[in-house]
């Protein structure tokens, strides 16, 4: 299992804080039973955010197409003339 980038951490971090304050405040709990779901239901919240929170670009290698089994598209070839610049005969104009 990968390692939890920086912002996985920090919107989980924030959403626990958050969602146990609001939920301790929303339904006005006191007593300890009370609290310990809050904090569990919070809890769950934020790693349910840290989850789903996108860990960024992937750089597209070739050997990570290969193994998802993607098939390589070979590149356009070049002509000789266009290669040093010339245009192709066929494009050129007759005289």
């Amino acid at each position: 299992m990968p390692r939890p980038t920086a912002a996985q951490l920090v919107y989980g971090s924030v959403t626990v804080v958050f969602a146990d304050l609001a939920m301790l405040l929303l339904f006005q709990v006191g007593s300890g039973v009370g609290i310990a779901v809050a904090g569990t239901a919070a809890l769950a919240l934020g790693i349910a955010v840290s989850v789903t929170v996108p860990t960024g670009h992937r750089r597209h290698t070739a050997r990570s197409a290969e193994s998802a089994g993607a098939v390589p598209v070979p590149a356009p070839r070049r002509s000789a003339a266009a290669a040093e610049g010339r245009a192709p005969v066929s494009a050129q104009s007759h005289r």
